[in-house]
């Protein structure tokens, strides 16, 4: 009895020692620099938003969105979903009067184009120039949008919304006391999130269960042009998003467990699709329906990351090419 106590005394202080203090570090780390890119981004588009430069650009855009389908008023949705999460042009779309149909492509524009201040540093700190991702979600959102114009039936019906309450700022007191108040929030969910990734990495890598878990999606990653180097990072991508799933990736890439080329692939495929759980949720509780969202993201990212490879062959040669395994 004393032997399997002491024996349990030993796992308890194994598993303290060897999984959960070493995630608590990193996490520390990890979560401090996701904060110093996250923070500063949107105390800026608060302001933008605050002295009406959003809104400015947003009718500059209106012209254009009548070829995607779209009424002009919701080009100031599509500018804010550029700078901010999801959430943000999600609360000005339900306040809006839009059938399903326009709701649909604006979904899909908003999915692949959304919080790129952030996303798009953080993925330039995996591999990928800020612009580059940049140009290329905006770009492909547009496209995404005509295509949907084109082939959408004219006649979805209504989407289901719910209206929000939105704060009233009047002064610039007001918007720096919300942006606290959010920033605060922020600060805890990316703490919590980022230690339990750490954590759940730690305990994959601590059991040799990775292997195994990258192994079983291989095939999926074949079709998609990615090694099997990113299927763990791919994973926590789709289910968590890009700003944790980067974090992620930084410390594989300094662990040597992921390199710099196969880690600008699968940035080119989490720029089209990531985060599918909490992104696609969103929107269908709205009506939009989940086969237009997810498989048109899934047919963007498979496109997108072949084209890469594809230029990357003409560029350096077949060996660019070879998916490893």
């Amino acid at each position: 009895m004393e032997e399997w106590r002491s024996g349990g005394v030993r796992s308890r202080k194994r598993f303290r020692n060897d999984i959960v203090y070493p995630a608590f570090r990193k996490s520390g780390y990890t979560t401090l620099w996701l904060l110093k890119i996250i923070l500063p981004v949107s105390l800026v588009v608060r302001l933008l938003d605050y002295y009406g430069i959003l809104v400015f650009f947003a009718g500059l855009l209106d012209p254009v969105f009548i070829y995607l389908g779209l009424p002009g008023s919701t080009a100031i949705v599509f500018i804010t979903s550029i700078f901010l999460p999801l959430y943000a042009p999600l609360a000005i779309i339900t306040s809006m009067s839009i059938t399903l149909r326009e709701l649909t492509i604006l979904a899909l524009m908003c999915q692949i184009s959304h919080n790129l201040p952030v996303e798009s540093a953080i993925q330039a700190k995996t591999g990928t120039p800020f612009w580059t991702v940049t140009t290329l979600r905006i770009t492909m959102s547009v496209v995404v949008g005509l295509l949907l114009n084109l082939i959408l039936p004219q006649d979805m019906g209504n989407p289901v919304f719910v209206q929000t309450d939105v704060a009233v700022i009047t002064s610039l007191g007001d918007l720096l006391l919300l942006w606290l108040k959010s920033s605060l929030q922020v600060m805890l969910l990316i703490a919590v999130i980022v230690f339990s990734l750490n954590l759940l990495y730690s305990l994959l890598h601590a059991y040799r269960l990775i292997p195994k878990l990258s192994k079983g999606i291989e095939p999926l990653l074949r079709f998609f042009g990615l090694p099997a180097s990113t299927g763990f990072l791919w994973l926590i991508g789709y289910i968590v998003g890009l700003a944790y799933g980067g974090a992620l990736m930084m410390d594989q890439m300094k662990e040597g467990k992921v390199n710099r080329t196969d880690a600008n692939l699968l940035n080119y495929h989490l720029a089209m699709s990531h985060s599918v759980l909490e992104d696609n949720i969103l929107f269908i509780a709205l009506g939009v329906s989940v086969w237009w969202i997810l498989g048109v993201r899934l047919l963007v990212a498979w496109i997108v990351v072949w084209m890469r490879r594809f230029v990357l062959k003409l560029r350096f040669g077949s060996s660019e090419l070879k998916i490893e395994n």
